[in-house]
C-alpha cells in the first residue's frame, strides 16, 4: 500500500491522502488537477522525486510532474534524496500519520484503508492544534487566510507539498 499525501505548507492542512497499490504519473497529476480545481493553483509544488510510483519508476514521475504544471506558471521544487529537513511539514505530518494511525492499524482492504485514513485526515485538519499556527487547527487557520468577499488567500505565496 502506497500513500500520496498533499500538504499545504502555509496552512499545514492535509489536502488529501490518496491510497493505492501503486501510483503512475497520471495518477499524481490527476490528484493535483483535482486539488487545483478545488483549492486554486499554488505558486509552487514541492515534492520528493524519490517516491516509488508505478512500474516506470520515480524518475519518470518526477520528470512528468516537473514538466506538467509549466503552462500554468506553477513552479516545482524537489527535495534532494536523503534531505528530509528540506520539507519538515510533510515529514511532521507523515510522522503523525505513522505514529497515530499506520503503526496501530491492520487494514483488511484498500477500501477500509481509504476510509480510515481519510477520517484521520479530517481529524488532523479539524481537531489537531499546531503550535506553529498559534495553537489553531489547520482548517481554522486556513479559514482565517481567506478574505470574506473572495476566495483569494491572504498569505503571499501558498504552496502545496506532495
Amino acid at each position: 500500500m502506497w500513500l500520496l499525501a498533499v500538504i499545504d505548507e502555509t496552512t499545514r492542512e492535509c489536502l488529501g491522502i490518496e491510497v493505492s497499490r501503486s501510483f503512475t504519473a497520471q495518477d499524481v497529476m490527476g490528484v493535483l488537477q483535482y486539488l487545483f480545481a478545488v483549492r486554486g493553483s499554488p505558486r509552487r509544488i514541492r515534492s520528493r522525486p524519490t517516491l516509488r510510483v508505478g512500474t516506470r519508476g520515480s524518475e519518470f514521475v518526477a520528470k512528468t510532474v516537473r514538466r506538467w504544471p509549466e503552462p500554468s506558471d506553477v513552479k516545482t521544487l524537489f527535495i534532494a534524496k536523503g534531505s528530509p529537513w528540506e520539507n519538515g511539514y510533510i515529514e511532521s505530518a507523515g510522522g503523525k500519520l505513522r505514529d497515530g494511525l499506520l503503526n496501530q492499524e491492520l487494514f483488511l482492504s484498500m477500501q477500509e484503508a481509504r476510509w480510515v485514513i481519510d477520517h484521520w485526515r479530517l481529524d488532523y485538519n479539524h481537531h489537531r492544534i499546531h503550535s506553529a499556527l498559534d495553537y489553531q487547527t489547520p482548517a481554522a487557520y486556513a479559514a482565517d487566510c481567506v478574505l470574506p468577499a473572495s476566495a483569494t488567500p491572504q498569505p503571499p505565496e501558498p504552496s502545496r507539498v506532495t
